[in-house]
């Protein structure tokens, strides 16, 4: 390209100046007239013809390399005004962009990929129904394979589900983790801790991009290994009830 345009516009003048010479030829072969020049606007007109001929543009950079050539002109013109505006010129301004690179990496690493919470929570179980020994199963390959999230999520419905086959929860579809803690503590009221933080680290890992871990995972398992030892409240004071109306009545 650098090689074409200047024999382009050479050629554009070569042929010019023939021109010229070829009307001053004329002018003088026709006897009494002076020669004369070709005014500069006729000129720049011919100029502008010859070097519009495809012969001179065949080599021409395409659409998309002239607006690649715009945007890196730009950005160069761009950079050019920051280190101008910066104090320490191109290095300044290469200083200040690392130190942004370094405070977003830093703001990256302490918060994490940001998520967006739901408008409200989502429903515990999906469509499909599973016992409580499918769902802690699933659990339990979920957490020989290091899967803590999905570990931690099937061993809470694991829990929940193990409540309503035991008749403690009603099997309620549509049901949030925060609804099924609340419900099962008024039945078991010395787990309505427990359960109220297995609510909360399932709704943290399954809604709120927190990550899993092991030990979160084995507090679940171990709340649903004692609530499958412990006693309904329900059941102990109708039994403590029984009890006492049968030894009013021997006495």
């Amino acid at each position: 390209m650098p090689a074409i345009l200047p024999r382009a516009v050479d050629e554009a003048v070569q042929g010019l100046l023939r021109a010229r010479d070829t009307a001053l030829l004329s002018l003088a072969g026709s006897g009494d007239k002076p020669p004369v020049t070709i005014p500069r606007d006729p000129a720049r007109e011919a100029a502008r013809r010859e070097l519009s001929k495809r012969m001179y543009h065949e080599n021409d950079p395409g659409l998309f390399q002239r607006a690649l050539n715009a945007v890196l002109d730009w950005i160069d013109r761009l950079l050019s005004v920051a280190a101008s505006a910066t104090p320490g010129g191109a290095l300044g301004l290469v200083v200040v962009v690392l130190a942004v690179i370094a405070v977003l990496g830093a703001l990256w690493w302490r918060l994490g990929t940001p998520h967006r919470k739901p408008a409200s929570a989502a429903t515990l179980f999906d469509d499909r129904p599973r016992s409580a020994a499918e769902h802690r199963a699933a659990a339990e390959a979920h957490a020989a394979q290091g899967h803590w999230n999905q570990a931690l999520q099937e061993r809470m419905r694991g829990v929940v589900r193990a409540l309503e086959e035991r008749a403690l929860l009603d099997a309620r579809p549509g049901r949030t983790a925060d609804e099924a803690a609340a419900e099962a503590g008024r039945a078991l009221p010395a787990h309505t801790d427990g359960l109220r933080a297995a609510a909360r680290e399932f709704d943290d890992v399954t809604y709120g991009g927190r990550r899993a871990t092991q030990a979160s995972y084995e507090r679940i398992a171990e709340l649903d290994r004692d609530l499958e030892r412990t006693k309904p409240a329900l059941a102990s004071n109708a039994h403590s009830t029984a009890h006492n109306t049968r030894q009013g009545a021997a006495e």
